[in-house]
């Protein structure tokens, strides 16, 4: 059977979203900058046919706004990059200017990133980004297309969470690209941290349960769709078991609770396709909870709904962090996230307009708590505050950040937006932005913004 051009571009795109996640949501610098040539390289290849091109040139014309403050935004990053002459970053970035005095620097110029190399493959990850939405709007723009999108997504989410869940059950020994050295009593998979596999697997799953509710609406109903919904079943109880097995707090929690709301939602509606949709649900309550209540023990249950109120403990800075080049934490102590967000949150302030440059928060930390008492030097390690929207912020500054909220705002502000699907979204985005830095994952950002992107006119809330 011959396939068309069309399932050809579908299937490499997905294929790239596969290897992504094969490799720790592409996080590494090396693996941005692959994926950047990858997907540039398909994107010059799939406007040459003329009906993509026309579909690109159709999304530019309605987004055009959206874009025009997106790539403002890219050209701020690039701007944080240049190095600009000394006097220049005494009045734009003063902290940086400090710190280079404090260095004893003798160049003439110098970036306001803290980390230009950082910053320069965060830049291609963000250009990265906007290919692949583009180019998902022009391929997966029928119903029939978000509906295949929905069924990859949940069968990616199966197989990584097969793959974690065995490799959980040897004792997670290091095999190949897998390194699961930081987790040994948790699934984590392709991933190294658990609480991000645990977030992804949760993208996954939501995309398991819209692709269960929109698919009699969809397509009709025949033996394929009736065979695809028993699969999609059995992909979601796999993932079911990964969430489990992660042992993320985070992770557990926005599970269930998306499970709640969507048994909340189903009830109050009156159509009679919701009540086999409800079972489904109900059975995976009843299957999490025969898990968790009789293999992990009782106690598990009721773990994830204290997760508010152990987080929020955890997020109260055991110390107090001063805004100087010190700190009063001992060298043996160990660091709270709250210690984190609190320490990025003094780094958004001393940087408030310009930020301190995009991926550059290590460097930051490093900068901070480069001695702590006297001449001894720091063995305080950190890549990332346990809270994107401070981080963000702090990376960004309030121009980059005015800049890039503005362009999501005009492009997603569209008809038929207000939907129970783009509600759960938010409210997912709500709890990671907060309590983990799963969005500096490019992978979680990818699946994220292609997933709020995906807009069609029933439940509309």
């Amino acid at each position: 059977m011959k396939l068309k051009k069309e399932n050809i571009y579908q299937y490499l795109f997905l294929l790239i979203l596969t290897v992504m996640t094969l490799f720790n949501g592409g996080l590494k610098n090396l693996f941005i900058q692959y994926n950047f040539i990858i997907i540039s390289i398909f994107f010059l290849q799939f406007i040459k046919d003329k009906n993509y091109y026309a579909h690109v040139k159709k999304i530019l014309l309605d987004n055009k706004i959206a874009i025009y403050l997106y790539f403002i935004f890219i050209g701020f990053l690039i701007f944080q990059t240049i190095p600009i002459p000394l006097e220049w970053l005494h009045f734009l970035s003063p902290e940086k200017y400090n710190y280079l005095v404090k260095m004893e620097y003798t160049g003439n110029f110098n970036s306001i990133t803290l980390s230009p190399v950082n910053s320069y493959f965060n830049i291609l990850n963000y250009l990265s980004l906007f290919l692949f939405l583009i180019i998902f709007k022009s391929l997966f723009y029928k119903k029939r297309d978000i509906v295949k999108f929905y069924f990859f997504l949940v069968l990616l989410g199966a197989f990584a969470s097969s793959v974690a869940i065995y490799f959980y059950l040897i004792g997670n020994p290091d095999f190949l690209i897998l390194k699961n050295y930081p987790s040994k009593e948790s699934a984590t998979g392709f991933f190294y941290n658990r609480t991000v596999f645990s977030c992804f697997l949760s993208l996954c799953f939501f995309g398991g349960i819209e692709y269960l509710k929109i698919i009699d609406s969809y397509q009709k109903n025949n033996q394929d769709n009736f065979f695809n919904k028993i699969y999609i079943r059995i992909f979601i109880i796999f993932i079911t078991i990964g969430i489990i097995t992660s042992f993320s707090r985070l992770g557990n929690f926005l599970f269930i609770s998306l499970i709640i709301i969507y048994i909340l939602h189903a009830l109050l509606t009156s159509e009679k396709k919701n009540s086999f949709f409800l079972i489904t649900l109900i059975l995976i309550v009843l299957f999490d909870v025969l898990i968790l209540g009789f293999y992990f023990g009782s106690e598990r249950l009721l773990q994830r709904f204290l997760f508010l109120q152990t987080e929020l403990i955890e997020y109260l800075p055991t110390q107090n962090i001063e805004d100087n080049n010190s700190t009063l934490l001992s060298k043996n102590t160990s660091i709270s996230r709250g210690d984190l967000s609190s320490f990025a949150l003094i780094g958004f302030r001393e940087n408030f307009i310009f930020g301190y440059g995009a991926g550059s928060f290590e460097h930051l930390f490093k900068v901070k708590f480069q001695y702590l008492e006297g001449n001894v030097p720091s063995n305080q390690y950190a890549v990332h505050a346990h809270s994107d929207l401070i981080e963000f912020f702090g990376e960004f500054g309030l121009i980059g950040t005015i800049l890039i909220i503005s362009s999501a705002v005009f492009f997603y502000n569209k008809k038929y937006f207000f939907t129970l699907k783009n509600f759960l979204l938010f409210y997912l985005l709500l709890f990671i932005l907060f309590f983990d830095f799963s969005f500096h994952y490019p992978l979680i950002q990818f699946i994220f913004i292609i997933l709020l992107s995906i807009n069609y006119k029933k439940n509309n809330i």
